[in-house]
């Protein structure tokens, strides 16, 4: 189970396909419209992103739009075994939207189908039977090597329900937990993951009126995705490429760096460099060297839902052994949500409960 195409839909897809290829670094890689859809396709490695907009009415963009601004309404999952998943998902009582059909495509033969997910989320399950090994590799010079991980937010006391459906209907498994409070509002988070493949799926819900939580499903008029997280190999080399490009980033005051510093005597050689950066640092005791640094943008869109992530997990040699920053840093998740907290301050959007 690893993640595959994510479907946004947009209002317009000719203009989403400019701002991914100009503030993100994406190449356009496909483009097409029928009598109801026009449908443009972006990737960057292993990351490919499909972007619809409605031409009429009778577009399933136009109809989502109807309930949501613009946003993910589909999030794809490569399978090994596609027949044996959409049974699972069905016997477990999931949805088919769309039964098992092949497709070949330029990057080779796929079997794909599609079930509905968490409120108006809809999953595509992919599996590769053979890969087009003539076309040449698109990840050698992008700024993303592949999608970390994916984050859904639910309504509060959806929490647990929403746990065991994705357990139940796609075999995630639940991980780490998170209740983070502050004085003014908190959310709780459940982290989950696959056990036959990488692909992370947390899912958070508010736990105060005023929470960030609330805030976007209030502004995206119910459950959805509130982020993505593209993983990299060099977060401060593409951050800065990316500033360059015009793309904003929440900020960070100068203590959370200063009070990181007294935390630990180690201290990487480009410290200074990921400071500057204004990106998040974190790392277990035991492993530093295996630090876990993370920099989120502002909403991409013009109501305060979707941004991106940016991730670099860092190795560290134990014992002569590599060993990868896993997982989510508690002191980043908070870091985060006080810098949205902030960014809501701004909007008047956060008020005492």
């Amino acid at each position: 189970m690893e993640f595959d195409r994510i479907h946004f839909y947009v209002e317009n897809a000719k203009v989403s396909r400019d701002w991914f290829v100009s503030h993100l670094g994406f190449k356009s890689i496909a483009g097409s419209c029928n009598s109801h859809t026009s449908t443009e396709s972006v990737s960057s490695g292993n990351v490919c992103f499909v972007l619809s907009s409605p031409l009429t009415p009778a577009s399933p963009a136009a109809s989502w739009l109807k309930f949501h601004p613009p946003g993910i309404a589909d999030v794809g999952f490569r399978v090994k075994n596609i027949e044996l998943a959409v049974a699972r998902a069905a016997a477990a009582g999931a949805q088919i939207l769309e039964p098992i059909q092949k497709n070949l495509t330029a990057a080779g033969c796929f079997k794909r189908a599609k079930i509905a997910g968490w409120g108006d989320l809809s999953h595509t399950l992919v599996e590769q039977i053979e890969e087009n090994l003539a076309l040449p590799a698109s990840g050698k010079l992008s700024l993303f090597t592949l999608i970390d991980h994916v984050v859904l937010n639910v309504e509060s006391g959806d929490l647990s329900s929403a746990v065991s459906w994705y357990q139940k209907i796609l075999g995630f498994a639940p991980q780490q937990n998170f209740d983070i409070k502050t004085e003014k509002s908190a959310l709780r988070s459940q982290v989950m993951m696959h056990a036959e493949g990488g692909a992370q799926f947390p899912i958070n819900e508010p736990a105060s009126t005023n929470s960030q939580i609330q805030e976007f499903l209030s502004a995206n008029r119910g459950s959805g995705i509130q982020h993505m997280a593209l993983q990299t190999a060099d977060i401060v080399r593409v951050v800065a490429d990316l500033r360059s490009r015009g793309l904003p980033f929440l900020p960070v005051p100068a203590t959370y760096y200063s009070q990181l510093q007294q935390r630990q005597n180690y201290l990487p050689a480009d410290w200074q460099a990921i400071a500057d950066s204004q990106v998040l640092a974190d790392w277990q005791d035991n492993t530093p060297a295996a630090m876990l640094l993370q920099i989120f943008t502002q909403p991409i869109f013009a109501e305060p839902t979707f941004f991106f992530e940016i991730i670099e997990r860092r190795v560290s040699l134990i014992n002569g052994k590599k060993v990868q920053a896993g997982g989510f840093g508690a002191g980043n998740f908070r870091a985060l949500f006080e810098a949205i907290e902030r960014e809501q301050m701004k909007r008047g959007n956060l008020i005492d409960n």
